[in-house]
């Protein structure tokens, strides 16, 4: 995110996380906060993943969705389709997918948030 308010914002939620753990209403607020400044900078992608992530978040209580694998795999159509299997930690992954929104420029942070985006919507809906 370009914002300074939108990076600290950033910093914050990981901060919290680090410190407490994923406290719902206050990571719901926070992620819903942080999507307006998504939507600002006119970022679809961004917006999409962060409204997915506090509706599973409401929903679920909770964050169960895996971190990316570290070298995704893409089908014939060049749409990534590998995702990491395995344990999950929900702290670490949210952790993670918030520390996408610092750089999105980031090809990879690109990749990865697509991958959240998908496997968010197949658990929403």
């Amino acid at each position: 995110m370009e914002s300074n308010k939108a990076q600290k914002l950033v910093t914050k939620i990981l901060g919290d996380l680090d410190h407490a753990g994923i406290i719902i209403n206050t990571v719901v607020e926070d992620l819903k906060e942080l999507r307006v400044f998504a939507k600002k900078q006119q970022n679809p992608l961004a917006t999409k993943v962060l409204r997915l992530t506090y509706e599973y978040i409401e929903q679920n209580d909770n964050f169960e969705i895996a971190i990316p694998d570290d070298e995704p795999i893409e089908d014939e159509n060049g749409e990534v389709v590998s995702v990491a299997q395995g344990e999950i930690d929900p702290k670490e992954s949210l952790s993670y997918l918030v520390s996408l929104f610092k750089d999105l420029e980031n090809k990879n942070n690109i990749i990865d948030l697509k991958l959240y985006r998908d496997n968010l919507w197949s658990e929403l809906y």
